[in-house]
């Protein structure tokens, strides 16, 4: 059975198709994604172009007791920091202002309706993020970085990598989402993957079979129109 979301992988799949069905999970199921399953969508993944051919991004993929032991250490962190920001993201902290603010508070207003959350519970809004740091229950969690000396463009190619690796696991029914919550703790991250400090950690990537009955996976982001980001020059 395909996941929600998913497109069945046949021969007349299209890009198309997949940026169209392509959503953000929020819920997983336990089951396990095979390894042949993530190793074939890695090895199709490094095939993404990048600025010189520096292919600049690295990549750990948790499972099992490693999975766990990485999401006790964001807790605890979180527990004795709190989620205010202070160890700070290796790429910088974002700011968002005008548009963006309205975009990203849209969303989340969006997110927490669909899960039937007042914007007035904070208690509520304060669990459903922390489930970041539980990787939503997916069974697999990825670390995204990239080489420091690269700086911005080593974080544009990343970002491709990134788009890639969400379209093919989508082609193989596997649901995910991208986290930048979890690079808020890049220390922490650093730590546990014993990197060294020529990486940057860019975000987490949580995936598996997305759980069909959950409502958060039935929730859906709009996209601003096309003349709003788009600027043709003729004369």
């Amino acid at each position: 059975m395909v996941q929600t979301g998913a497109v069945p992988p046949t021969a007349s799949t299209t890009l198309t198709d997949l940026l169209a069905h392509r959503h953000s999970a929020r819920a997983f199921t336990d089951r396990e994604v095979p390894r042949e399953v993530i190793d074939d969508v890695l090895a199709k993944a490094q095939r993404s172009p990048s600025w010189c051919n520096t292919q600049p991004w690295q990549v750990h993929v948790l499972s099992g007791g490693a999975r766990d032991r990485f999401s006790k250490a964001l807790v605890e962190s979180a527990l004795g920091q709190g989620q205010d920001g202070e160890q700070g993201y290796d790429l910088g902290t974002p700011t968002y202002t005008g548009v963006h603010a309205e975009r990203r508070r849209e969303s989340g207003y969006a997110l927490y309706a669909a899960l039937g959350i007042e914007r007035s519970d904070r208690e509520a809004r304060f669990l459903q993020s922390a489930k970041n740091l539980d990787f939503f229950g997916a069974p697999h969690v990825l670390v995204l970085t990239t080489d420091a000396e690269l700086g911005t463009y080593g974080a544009v190619d990343a970002g491709g990598w990134l788009t890639v690796l969400m379209l093919l696991l989508a082609e193989a029914g596997v649901g995910s989402i991208a986290q930048g919550a979890i690079a808020m703790y890049s220390d922490v991250v650093r730590d546990f993957l014993d990197l060294g400090e020529d990486r940057r950690v860019v975000c987490a990537v949580s995936f598996g079979y997305e759980d069909a009955e959950d409502p958060v996976n039935a929730f859906r982001t709009s996209r601003a129109p096309m003349g709003e980001v788009v600027h043709h020059l003729t004369d």
